[in-house]
């Protein structure tokens, strides 16, 4: 989390959980990760169809391989095997970013994941989705996503932002500052357009992720509204002063009838 009063604003973030080590933990989170598909796509029959034909998994299980080799200072063969995994699955995850437990990446041809980005348990992920840097100093320069986030199609979260618990961003939505826990945040540059503080269990992915607020929509809605609003009074006005809209308008353009007018008006408002 950052250091400017994210914490003020609503931005918790939870830190993934450690996975367990050895074969065995490996095994464990493999297993955990088939059950993360089977519970997030309807389209998952099967676990033999899971295990040989989601990309997304296969990426997870190549990075874990890669992120302890990159812990282990071995970062040649880490990046050479993170390279492998992007040509088998179309996602690049670097082998030092770090993620969390039953992370779901759906279909995920086109996912990019750089270096620094932190990845919380049980986020589901799309395809097209770039968690990136937007600095060249050697720091913590990509996004840090916390527990349950899902990130819509060919959205970008660029830089050192904390995207919080439960929050849901866009399809195609550009995100560079930081969205605060169970907030929906869309549009480019991404901004919070609803909030609801207690999602559900937050083990459970938010599919509904195409059931999003849409604020230009509000706004026009608004503006019609107001348009209408406008037009009754007017209509009323011109029934008051019993012109013809063509002279009035003439006549308010040689700025006649405005003291009347302004009478009017405000006799009109106070009925």
């Amino acid at each position: 989390m950052n250091n400017d009063g994210d914490a003020d604003q609503g931005v918790q973030v939870t830190p993934p959980s450690e996975h367990p080590s050895g074969v065995d933990g490996f095994l464990r989170d493999a297993i955990e990760d088939i059950q993360a598909v089977l519970r997030a796509d309807p389209a998952a029959r099967t676990l033999g169809e899971v295990v040989t034909s989601y990309p997304g998994i296969h990426a997870l299980w190549f990075h874990r391989i890669a992120h302890r080799l990159w812990e282990e200072e071995r970062l040649t063969i880490a990046r050479m095997l993170s390279h492998v995994s992007r040509h088998l699955t179309g996602i690049e995850i670097h082998p030092g970013a770090t993620i969390g437990r039953r992370v779901f990446i759906d279909h995920g041809m086109g996912v990019v994941i750089g270096e620094t980005a932190v990845i919380g348990d049980d986020c589901l992920i799309y395809k097209g989705v770039v968690l990136g840097g937007t600095t060249l100093k050697r720091s913590k320069r990509h996004p840090t996503l916390g527990k349950g986030v899902t990130v819509g199609s060919n959205a970008c979260i660029l830089g050192a932002v904390d995207v919080g618990d439960g929050a849901r961003i866009g399809s195609g939505s550009v995100v560079i500052k930081d969205v605060e826990a169970g907030g929906t945040a869309v549009g480019i540059p991404g901004r919070v357009v609803s909030r609801e503080q207690e999602r559900n269990s937050l083990q459970i992915p938010d599919l509904d992720h195409a059931d999003l607020p849409d604020p230009l929509h509000r706004i026009v809605g608004d503006l019609l509204k107001q348009i209408d609003r406008l037009s009754k009074r007017i209509h009323t006005l011109e029934e008051r002063l019993d012109v013809p809209p063509e002279e009035l308008a003439e006549k308010l353009e040689r700025s006649e009838l405005q003291d009347e007018l302004d009478l009017e008006f405000l006799e009109t408002y106070e009925e």
